[in-house]
């Protein structure tokens, strides 16, 4: 085994190995570019420890007949119960409330301000796959209205309602979620008219993919008040990123840990592993992805 983050020259690392080099593991952020498969004439199969591999070259795994794996199931409902976290922490006030007290206006001011109920307000989901479903069964908890977008209604979502327009869903939805997948027609699709429908008591959490919001567009909205408040998880750029959001008291930040939970994370390194060992031994792969 190799490990390239252990090379004292990572950019000529793979000069140096790319006649052997049979499999690689990697983390989604990291992916694999084109020079990288192309490099690497060998190279058999990608296990990504993650769900997204938008990172990773996949027109040139197809034309090199390079196999790609993720790890998809093992962190749904740690990224779905992050998702209602953050939800409960924005309407109950928690982290305000908590400095309330240690800042002592407790004693000074009385009371914590009012906040916002949750159950009975109306929830939508922007994209019904599997964390969006995890989602929405949670919130069914909650007692909250529900609704989704899809390119096409689901079967198993047949009890809820189904709104077509990303649009109309966000003019339903007090407590809108993103959980799409990333694609050339989920990119920036939280855009002008989205965000707009939003309103100006509307919030946004966003536990996708952070190309899936327009992030151009969304800071004017914040700053504006046009939108009362986002969460995000995912962010451009990350872990640096646009700068207006670390000025604004609206937006809730979270450093991409979704997943971030020491048994989830360890069921999805072993899940690479298992990945790398069945295709060593010449076994379907558990998770393919190409």
């Amino acid at each position: 085994m190799h490990r390239i983050f252990e090379a004292a020259d990572p950019a000529s690392f793979p000069t140096e190995y790319d006649q052997t080099v049979r499999r690689i593991a990697t983390r989604g952020e990291l992916g694999a570019d084109r020079e990288l498969i192309v490099a690497c004439p060998n190279l058999e199969v990608f296990s990504v420890y993650g769900v997204g591999f938008d990172a990773v070259d996949l027109d040139a795994c197809r034309e090199r007949k390079v196999r790609l794996t993720n790890t998809p199931d093992v962190l749904i409902r740690d990224v779905a119960n992050l998702g209602v976290a953050m939800m409960l922490c924005l309407a109950r006030g928690v982290i305000g409330a908590a400095t309330w007290v240690r800042k002592g206006d407790w004693v000074r001011n009385g009371h914590y301000p009012l906040q916002c109920r949750v159950h009975g307000a109306k929830s939508g989901v922007l994209g019904l796959g599997r964390i969006g479903l995890a989602v929405a069964r949670q919130l069914a908890g909650f007692n909250m209205e529900f609704a989704y977008s899809d390119v096409k209604p689901r079967d198993h979502a047949s009890d809820w309602t189904y709104i077509e327009d990303p649009v109309a869903l966000a003019d339903y939805a007090d407590c809108p979620y993103v959980t799409l997948a990333d694609s050339d027609g989920t990119r920036s699709i939280v855009g002008r008219g989205v965000i707009e429908a939003f309103g100006s008591e509307g919030m946004v959490i966003n536990i996708s993919r952070s190309s899936n919001i327009d992030e151009d567009v969304l800071p004017d909205a914040l700053e504006s008040s046009s939108l009362s408040f986002a969460e995000f998880n995912v962010f451009e750029g990350e872990p640096e990123l646009n700068p207006r959001f670390l000025k604004l008291d609206n937006v809730r930040l979270q450093p991409h840990h979704a997943s971030g939970t020491v048994k989830t994370r360890k069921a999805m390194g072993r899940l690479v592993s298992d990945d790398l060992t069945a295709h060593l031994a010449g076994q379907p792969l558990l998770t393919p992805v190409l």
